[in-house]
């Protein structure tokens, strides 16, 4: 297991723009038409602007600011080892 770990995070080093582009399923979602919302409420530190660089991003490529938060923590958590269960029924809750 460390053996392969070790292998992903060097080839990630090698690659560190393949990071930023979203998975597949993670598309699928975020582009279905019957896919649940949910409100996601976090303080974050006013220094760093999230809420205006969000709406700067959206009037440049008119995705959705739910989109692309979403989009964003999922390639976080994606590249720190948290996918998503896509298989398991869906919840409201964590």
């Amino acid at each position: 297991m460390a053996d392969a770990l070790e292998a992903q995070a060097q080839a990630q080093a090698q690659a560190p723009g393949d990071l930023l582009i979203p998975h597949p399923d993670t598309l699928e979602v975020i582009n279905g038409r019957r896919t649940r919302r949910g409100q996601l409420n976090y303080a974050v530190p006013n220094a760093l602007q999230l809420q205006q660089r969000v709406r700067r991003y959206n009037a440049v490529t008119d995705i959705a600011h739910g989109d692309i938060v979403a989009l964003a923590l999922d390639i976080f958590l994606r590249a720190k080892g948290y996918p998503p269960d896509l298989s398991s029924p869906k919840s409201d809750g964590p």
